[in-house]
């Protein structure tokens, strides 16, 4: 073999795409079809609010933040979750579920169930270890959390609230 075989070898450098900037062009709500606001709470709850989990060495923003990259990243053909509401005085956190495929009335709680109990359940179960957060009742039935949701359309906006973009993400400022 010759030695200098690969000595023009940089002109053959092609750097990869980054997975996490590929396809990610960011929210635009006229891509998706439908949109809910899910209010989730955790299920059998060993905390009265989210300061409480800073005993169990959880930064419950941070994980939040993290499995919601995650999931926005791995389902961004289908799905794109977003949080809007995080009080650390109360027990609960609100997200906006958009979906590019619109869910017909009668299959939105299975659709929405799926995603919360099979798609973001285990991401926070192990990854993010709230399975610390929930009692025993919870982990025999390894649900994390009780999950309610409302469409989000033009005909609910003056009831859901007014969003402003603040820090790259939407956060709820104004309920009625």
């Amino acid at each position: 073999m010759i030695e200098n075989f690969f000595a023009d070898y940089k002109k053959y450098i092609v750097t990869p795409v980054d997975e996490r900037q590929n396809g990610n062009e960011g929210f635009d709500p006229k891509n998706y079809a439908s949109h809910y606001i899910l209010t989730l709470s955790i299920f059998n709850s060993r905390l009265s609010t989210w300061e409480d989990a800073s005993k169990y060495d959880i930064d419950v923003e941070k994980s939040i933040k993290t499995v919601l990259e995650e999931f926005n990243l791995k389902q961004r053909e289908r799905y794109h979750l977003q949080l809007l509401e995080l009080v650390k005085q109360k027990n609960y956190f609100v997200l906006a579920l958009s979906s590019k495929t619109k869910f017909e009335t009668k299959e939105e709680n299975d659709r929405i169930s799926f995603i919360v109990d099979k798609l973001l359940t285990n991401p926070f179960y192990v990854g993010q270890g709230w399975f610390n957060l929930i009692g025993e009742k919870g982990r025999v039935a390894r649900k994390l959390f009780s999950c309610s949701f409302m469409k989000y359309g033009i005909e609910n906006q003056e009831n859901i609230g007014e969003f402003i973009p603040k820090n790259g993400e939407i956060k709820l400022v104004k309920n009625l």
